[in-house]
């Protein structure tokens, strides 16, 4: 059932397409809406902003932050604020009959979705004549779902990508548009790597948005059974079970930087692992802290984890041979909620 709603959408998209593309042709700029909430969707809306039409940005609502929990708008509005676009934040499109009405009235010709966070309805899919697009931060099928560079990272891909696809109801399924790889570092963070995602969508982004408005260029669909899928990221999933291997968990410290970072306890009280290295070589009871050289490792279920930059509760983040001046102690102590 799914599949044949999304056939038709994706039947109704192309003939509008194919009777709209002379003249969209000829005027070259598009009218667009937006929809995006975090700082991995600035350069892509930055990049379509140049050459087209924001007709209205749709972002997620305030939400409290910092320590006295106050509204904090998403960057994409402070961005949108800035250059004078028009900003709507429902909390959702799929219960918000208001939000599907504004979205009517503005005759939008396409909208550009990047990590906006919220569901589209299939009537809200049907409205531009061009479709939505959205860019995707892997190499879809692989990866579908709300956190696809940390699974990158995870299962220690060589190589990750961004896709941009057109949206149908079933999520991150649609057909694909256009793609492009990118080599993962063996030292990339979440951070490091998603900000090179961001540039690199965003150039893809643009010059296929270009494209799909001249017509040049045919969907071609994903193979589900290809399809793998990554769940939401939660703060719990930070913490450090020193059971694994070293190599999975020093993987799992890059994937949850810079949130919800890596951590572990000590005495009682957080312990956030900036930093740390894979010693296949040394072996200690997982989570037991044993002297290095002039640092210190942590014994896991395979190897051991040398701690490069850690970050006490209430400090900041430090070398671990600073640490270590002031807390001998440290060495010889078990990690963890019982250490």
């Amino acid at each position: 059932m799914v599949f044949a709603r999304r056939e038709k959408i994706l039947s109704i998209l192309l003939l509008r397409v194919g009777v709209a593309s002379q003249a969209k042709e000829r005027l070259g700029m598009a009218r667009l809406v937006l929809m995006g909430s975090p700082a991995f969707a600035l350069p892509t809306f930055e990049a379509v902003a140049e050459e087209h039409e924001i007709v209205a940005v749709f972002t997620q609502p305030d939400k409290p932050a910092g320590r006295g929990l106050r509204p904090t708008p998403p960057p994409v509005k402070r961005w949108a604020e800035a250059r004078g676009f028009p900003v709507f934040q429902p909390r959702s499109l799929r219960r918000d009959p208001a939000a599907v009405a504004q979205l009517r009235e503005i005759q939008t010709d396409a909208i550009v979705v990047v990590a906006y966070g919220l569901i589209l309805p299939s009537e809200v899919l049907q409205l531009p004549p061009y479709g939505c697009l959205n860019l995707h931060a892997s190499l879809l099928p692989r990866y579908r779902g709300p956190a696809p560079i940390q699974a990158a990272i995870l299962n220690g891909d060589p190589e990750t990508g961004v896709t941009v696809m057109l949206m149908t109801e079933e999520v991150d399924a649609g057909p694909i548009l256009a793609m492009e790889r990118e080599p993962i570092d063996p030292e990339d963070t979440a951070e490091t790597l998603g900000e090179r995602l961001a540039q690199r969508g965003a150039r893809l982004m643009r010059d296929t948005l270009r494209r799909w408005l001249a017509g040049e260029i045919t969907p071609q669909p994903q193979d589900p059974s290809q399809a793998t899928y990554c769940p939401p990221i939660t703060k719990a999933d930070g913490e450090i079970d020193w059971r694994r291997s070293a190599i999975e968990i020093e993987r799992r410290i890059r994937a949850f930087t810079p949130w919800p970072g890596g951590y572990t306890f000590w005495k009682g009280r957080l312990l956030k692992i900036g930093r740390a290295r894979v010693r296949l070589d040394l072996s200690a009871p997982p989570g037991r802290v044993i002297p290095i050289d002039r640092g210190a490792a942590v014994g896991t279920g395979e190897g051991a984890l040398v701690l490069m930059e850690i970050q006490p509760e209430g400090k900041r983040m430090m070398p671990i041979e600073a640490f270590l001046n002031g807390h001998r102690d440290f060495l010889e102590a078990t990690l963890g909620r019982e250490g």
